[in-house]
């Protein structure tokens, strides 16, 4: 589940946005970890985040880039007996039809819909196990900010990106001609998702021509856009994370709790 309501976060702005305009999309990401106070000291030196409180109680942060809200921190993995990992959430219209949609289609629902005033979450699984949350409701104060200003960007490493293209597609909406919802189209060997005319997220699976790799393990990897790839890299290392892949433009990190994500460069989408 979200670890902050969306909406909520910080002074309410004159123009709401909710999930009935731009249902499909993602629209928020969230770590469950184990240490709250080293969690945001380590991504603090990384990424220059700054933190307020949220609203679920002592255990719960909203973390901050530039004033805008760019991701949620829990500190619940040991006590919710939950994976330490980020997780991407999508923008629903309802949070019922979306689950149910998911289980008619071979997927799971670990948590919810539970109900966090004013709108409402769950965590599921797509068919080969990758993690992800959807929400209904209003979204984050300033939403339209963090959009724009594209803090963070998603892509799914899975089996056949194709067949997951579709589930995702039935369960959140995608290219359903509704107004707002999110375009889909296929670019070498990729699905590209994007709203509102952005690239907002992509799916991949590898060669066209390959036979699907079994020892992919399917999940949502959660990039934050970086100026200084190498340098986020060496802090990461500095304060007790790992570097599993690195290169000019993108590396593949591990915090000291064992969650993984990626720094990109901002040309990079």
């Amino acid at each position: 589940m979200n670890h902050d309501t969306p909406a909520g976060v910080g002074p309410r702005t004159r123009d709401v946005v909710s999930t009935h305009s731009v249902f499909g999309a993602p629209c928020w990401v969230s770590l469950t970890s184990r240490d709250l106070e080293a969690t945001q000291d380590f991504y603090s030196a990384l990424l220059g985040w700054r933190w307020r409180g949220a609203k679920l109680g002592e255990h719960f942060r909203i973390a901050l880039a530039g004033g805008v809200p760019v991701a949620g921190i829990a500190a619940v993995a040991s006590m919710w007996q939950m994976a330490v990992a980020w997780t991407p959430y999508f923008a629903v219209p309802d949070a019922d039809v979306a689950v149910a949609r998911a289980r008619e289609r071979g997927g799971t629902a670990a948590v919810g819909p539970l109900s966090f005033p004013p709108g409402r979450a769950a965590l599921l699984a797509d068919r080969d196990g990758a993690t992800f949350g959807i929400w209904q409701g209003e979204l984050v104060s300033n939403w339209e900010t963090w959009r724009r200003a594209a803090p963070t960007f998603i892509r799914l490493h899975t089996r056949n990106a194709f067949d997951s293209a579709i589930f995702y597609g039935e369960i959140l909406g995608w290219a359903s001609r509704t107004q707002g919802c999110c375009e889909v189209e296929y670019a070498g060997g990729e699905v590209v998702l994007r709203s509102g005319g952005d690239v907002v997220a992509r799916i991949d699976s590898g060669a066209v021509e390959a036979a699907p790799d079994p020892s992919v393990r399917p999940h949502w990897q959660i990039h934050f856009t970086v100026e200084d790839v190498p340098g986020c890299a060496r802090s990461a290392e500095k304060h007790g994370g790992s570097v599993l892949s690195e290169d000019e433009t993108e590396a593949i990190l591990r915090d000291p709790d064992g969650a993984q994500f990626t720094v990109t460069s901002r040309t990079l989408r």
